[in-house]
């Protein structure tokens, strides 16, 4: 008998329930002790295989903290049979207080991927949408899926930043939405905070400026560099966050967007509000938000793994972006990013390939200084593998 019961069955089967009494549940627990043999829960990796150092998926492996790790244990056993309403809402109360917003301001989704993509969703009606050639534009792609005009893309400048004098002059009446990532995805680079601001406030007289900052917790000063306040300001500006990065919680999947409350009514008729959000999720982020022993603790082990990475970088004669996230881009030089991943993952060691037409940049996550250590032992061969291939 299958246990996915509608309401109504469940119901209209209360009174045959209410027949069975004590009996009931003793033949609910025989059923149980009897099926154990042949309901074994499957072998589920939750991590890295074991021997993998995991370095392609920008996470934070130190996550999540104690307190979190708590909070949903609670979370899962006292409140994981129900909907997540009184979590999210306690959620929304603490980012609205920081922020000095309302509710009405917020929209939390699964991760701030889903709300990225409903916004590009939403702005998809009225127009294309803009971006550096290079970020992370798997959202602003969701649009394409159901036959919106691809990505408008702006070169970057050659040091690999956001032309933002470029993308200005590119707003005419056609695009529905600027969309930059700030620290840019996958460069690492973060744009100075007055020359955005100054760009956010022009172009949104335009038309819809998104910034992602998903980043923005592992830079130095985050508030100097965040666009919130040009939101409550007013301009027609949305932001993301996510607790995905610097908080540990990716696999927990809880994001959020900051937005007037008529933009953030509009994005939200493309999404599912808060069926998307699970207890466990909401009770990690609720625990972490102002968790600052393990934020520093974070941002710490973070810095010491890129240190350790540009030693070896500029060691095996290479260069790489200044970052301020939890990632390096490393130029290769005339090498190739794809063969060089494939190179590393003989060794175990997971990053990421080719961005786009930038074959020779390779982009690798901060992970625990363990697997930092295998990544920055293993370059020496990865490299002259990554030449071998090349010249098969």
């Amino acid at each position: 008998m299958s246990y996915n019961r509608s309401r109504r069955l469940f119901i209209g089967g209360s009174v045959a329930a209410s027949a069975l009494g004590a009996s009931g549940l003793s033949t609910f627990a025989g059923a149980q002790s009897a099926g154990a043999a042949t309901n074994q829960m499957p072998a589920v990796t939750y991590g890295p295989a074991p021997g993998v150092a995991k370095l392609n998926a920008n996470e934070n492996p130190f996550g999540p903290s104690a307190k979190a790790l708590e909070a949903i244990s609670k979370a899962s056993m006292e409140g994981g049979a129900y909907y997540a309403y009184p979590a999210a809402m306690t959620l929304l109360d603490m980012i609205a207080e920081r922020y000095s917003i309302t509710r009405k301001n917020i929209s939390l989704s699964a991760g701030s991927s889903p709300i990225l993509s409903y916004a590009a969703l939403a702005a998809s009606k009225k127009g294309k949408i803009l971006g550096p050639d290079l970020f992370w534009d798997t959202t602003s792609k969701a649009p394409e899926k159901q036959g919106a005009p691809e990505i408008v893309r702006i070169p970057n400048t050659a040091e690999l930043d956001i032309d933002l004098d470029a993308m200005y002059a590119a707003i005419d009446d056609s695009i529905g939405m600027v969309h930059i990532c700030n620290p840019n995805n996958p460069t690492g680079k973060i744009l100075d905070p007055d020359r955005l601001r100054e760009f956010c406030i022009k172009a949104s007289k335009k038309t819809l400026v998104l910034v992602d900052e998903a980043y923005n917790e592992l830079i130095d000063e985050p508030p100097k560099h965040s666009m919130i306040p040009l939101v409550k300001a007013g301009h027609n500006v949305v932001v993301a966050r996510t607790f995905s990065k610097i908080y540990g919680l990716a696999g927990m999947r809880v994001g959020y967007l900051i937005a007037s409350e008529e933009n953030t009514d509009w994005i939200n008729r493309y999404g599912m509000g808060g069926y998307t959000l699970n207890q466990a999720g909401l009770a990690a982020a609720i625990a972490s938000y102002n968790d600052e022993a393990f934020l520093t603790f974070s941002k710490d082990k973070i810095y010491e793994g890129k240190a350790m990475v540009m030693d070896a970088v500029k060691a095996n004669g290479l260069t790489a972006l200044p970052s301020s996230t939890n990632f390096v881009f490393v130029d290769l030089g005339d090498g190739n990013a794809e063969y060089f991943r494939q190179a590393m993952a003989d060794k175990g060691v997971l990053i990421r390939g080719i961005y786009r037409t930038y074959t020779n940049w390779s982009r690798v996550s901060m992970g625990k200084i363990g697997d930092i250590k295998r990544y920055v032992d293993a370059m020496p061969e990865a490299l002259d593998k990554m030449y071998a291939l090349q010249n098969t």
